[in-house]
């Protein structure tokens, strides 16, 4: 049996979504954020050293990583489903959008996350000007450029084609979900590209993903 250990808010849920899409069986084991801190319980590095979500167990089996996993279940139990064939140009388009969704696109939304943190968190009074310009000069400097330039080449790679790889929904449009659901929850992504937000649309549509939802409880974007 498939077993996703799953928490709350995080990048697990695309392995529900995935697991739902291809109608697989398939166990939860939750676990829940710190409150305070939004860290994960010290309980899931008794399941993987790094104590982070996604993992799935599958017999002897312990997985991480969302792109590794979901290249094992689109593998070993898709049947060549969700993954276009070898050797075709959608086929390399898959590969590279399965790699870039965490290779380049979540960096510089998580490092705004921990910079808009710095700016608007609390501190004591003598250091606060100085720890805001930083963060301001960072964000404007670095990674807003970074994510400007991003967003606008997935939009412009969305006018090739409905999904990420090509005409069919794909395992990669699964992976590129949550930098997608990051940037319109907090990385500038909005009406201004049609495009994407057209793509989100699409994704909020599907059956499966909405069952995800159900199985997996109240999701929001966190990191």
């Amino acid at each position: 049996m498939i077993v996703v250990h799953h928490l709350n808010n995080s990048r697990s849920q695309r392995v529900l979504w995935l697991l739902e899409e291809l109608g697989l069986p398939y166990e939860i084991k939750r676990y829940q954020r710190d409150p305070k801190t939004m860290l994960a319980p010290a309980a899931l590095r008794e399941v993987h050293p790094l104590g982070k979500s996604p993992v799935l167990s599958e017999g002897d089996l312990t997985l991480a990583e969302s792109g590794a996993i979901i290249e094992y279940l689109v593998e070993r139990h898709g049947r060549g489903r969700l993954i276009p064939p070898a050797g075709t140009r959608d086929r390399l388009r898959y590969t590279y959008w399965l790699h870039f969704a965490e290779g380049s696109a979540m960096p510089p939304l998580v490092m705004k996350l921990v910079f808009d943190r710095l700016e608007k968190g609390p501190m004591p009074f003598f250091v606060r000007p100085i720890a805001r310009g930083i963060a301001r000069r960072v964000k404007s400097g670095f990674i807003e450029p970074n994510l400007t330039r991003q967003l606008d080449y997935m939009e412009a790679e969305l006018g090739r084609g409905t999904w990420f790889a090509g005409a069919q929904f794909t395992a990669a449009d699964i992976q590129m979900s949550f930098p997608v659901e990051a940037a319109a929850a907090r990385g500038g992504l909005d009406a201004k590209r049609p495009k994407l937000m057209e793509y989100l649309g699409r994704i909020h549509a599907r059956e499966a993903y909405r069952r995800a939802l159900e199985r997996g409880g109240e999701f929001s974007i966190l990191t």
